[in-house]
């Protein structure tokens, strides 16, 4: 899985992800999913370091839920959320413009097994040390004990 495709939503390089697990998650501003970032930032909180972060990813595919430009994507991100882990620049995750980390990511089945297109914003897919993938559909909690377990497992 090569994370290193993307660059950071303020258009620097992002931190490096070798050898870490990595939750990459689709967000966005102004969705009803979007208090989720407070547990995607516990979660960073907990587990953040040499092992493991969450990496967000913009979109705006979803009934343009994230319209903001980058300055503005940022600034709700640290103000609201107090998000600390890094976030991408802003991509397409479906569709003809899929960026090709999500074109890796949507073959990868849910726990029903299915695949396929991201249904929504904070589809979370767990990125391991070792390539393994797995993928939490948007419903689920960041701080959901299967999401908790799997990521404790990764980074051993």
């Amino acid at each position: 899985m090569n994370l290193h495709d993307l660059t950071a939503l303020d258009g620097s390089a992002l931190p490096d992800t070798d050898g870490k697990t990595v939750l990459v998650v689709n967000v966005a501003s102004k969705c009803g999913l979007t208090p989720q970032y407070e547990g995607l930032e516990r979660l960073q909180q907990r587990f953040g370091g040499d092992a493991f972060t969450v990496l967000g990813v913009p979109c705006n595919q979803f009934m343009g839920q994230e319209p903001g430009t980058a300055a503005e994507i940022i600034e709700f991100c640290s103000s609201t959320y107090g998000v600390s882990f890094p976030l991408t620049e802003k991509i397409e995750v479906n569709g003809d413009g899929r960026h090709r980390l999500y074109a890796e990511l949507t073959t990868v089945a849910d726990e029903s097994g299915d695949a396929g297109d991201v249904q929504w914003n904070f589809e979370k897919f767990l990125v391991g040390a070792d390539g393994s993938v797995r993928r939490f559909r948007p419903t689920v909690d960041p701080e959901d004990s299967t999401l908790v377990a799997a990521i404790e497992a990764s980074i051993g």
